[in-house]
């Protein structure tokens, strides 16, 4: 199978397409985790995007990159909340139609925006891969545009854009700490920034409740995982066995993998709020969740990327309670 790399070219080419659309969120220095870590720490607060999570990058230069017949018969995809709710902003705003398949274990809070930004929702099974099972049979039977959540070069390049901003913003920058899932996200950015300073260190952030790209990293193919809950929900489902993009991008340009305990996540949930006064939902919590663990590597000025907003706020609540109250395991539910 050919492997696709996306190019800083690309990148930047995404970029002059998307700017008109997006917010340049600001990569803000955090006086709390800059004394506890003993050197200067960033937040890169792309949760503050239009659809509260990077998604929104990648979603536009995929619909640009369509032709007019693809435009009229409408996309699909199979997402775990964020890109689709990314998918269904950025189709409104071009008319076009958008179908969205999730799980049941996708936050009902997640879907509920979907469904108010206008797109036709599909709930299937209980896992990332039924729901893109149920993709493939909406593409066959109704031929609608598959529009992938991350294995794509269009969205690659488009969440790229981060990685831009980020050494324009932070030049100085030497480890960048980045959410791990499909590895959309995490290949753009590295590609970027790799292009610009191929000495700064790229550091994905998983959890521990069936982290796919992890575990086909080490396998040294994609493999399958067994999707589970987890505070970092937007982080779950698999990478594809046929990963034909993220999975050759991220082995060959992230430099490690760490993964997160649920204890440690909502340690991060609880610090954002407690101590930067943000909002931030499981999987946008990883970067800090792993300074405060102890589990990097310090070297230089670290960048800690917050990736989205779009937590249910009864869960916030109970997590930020529960530390409160002392307690040890806050429910994933």
């Amino acid at each position: 199978m050919t492997r696709t790399f996306v190019t800083l070219t690309e990148i930047k080419a995404a970029r002059a397409v998307i700017a008109p659309h997006i917010l340049r969120t600001p990569a803000v220095p955090s006086a709390s985790l800059t004394e506890r870590m003993g050197l200067p720490v960033h937040l890169k607060l792309e949760h503050r995007q239009i659809t509260g999570a990077f998604k929104l990058r990648g979603a536009l230069n995929a619909l640009n990159s369509l032709s007019p017949d693809e435009r009229q018969r409408g996309v699909v995809t199979a997402s775990t909340g964020n890109h689709g709710r990314a998918l269904a902003y950025a189709s409104g705003l071009q008319s076009i139609r958008s179908v969205i398949c999730m799980s049941n274990l996708v936050p009902g809070n997640k879907v509920d925006e979907i469904r108010k930004l206008g797109a036709e929702i599909r709930i299937v099974g209980t896992s990332q891969d039924e729901a893109q099972e149920e993709v493939e049979k909406i593409v066959a039977r109704d031929g609608l545009v598959m529009v992938p959540p991350f294995d794509d070069p269009a969205i690659v390049a488009g969440q790229g854009t981060i990685g831009l901003e980020i050494v324009e913003d932070v030049p100085d920058v030497e480890t960048v700490l980045v959410p791990l899932s499909g590895g959309g996200l995490i290949a753009g950015i590295a590609a970027a920034i790799k292009g610009l300073k191929p000495k700064t260190r790229i550091i994905g952030i998983s959890m521990q409740n069936g982290a796919a790209m992890a575990a086909s990293l080490k396998a040294g193919h994609p493999v399958s995982v067994v999707e589970r809950q987890s505070l970092a929900d937007s982080l779950g489902g698999g990478i594809g066995l046929s990963n034909n993009v993220t999975f050759g991008m991220v082995r060959a340009l992230v430099d490690e993998v760490v993964l997160l305990s649920e204890e440690e996540i909502a340690a991060g949930i609880v610090h954002a709020y407690a101590q930067e006064r943000e909002i931030i939902e499981g999987a946008a919590a990883v970067g800090i969740g792993a300074l405060l663990a102890g589990k990097i590597r310090l070297q230089g000025t670290v960048i800690a990327l917050l990736s989205g907003r779009n937590i249910d706020m009864d869960q916030h609540r109970r997590i930020v309670a529960g530390y409160q109250a002392g307690e040890t395991m806050p429910c994933p539910a």
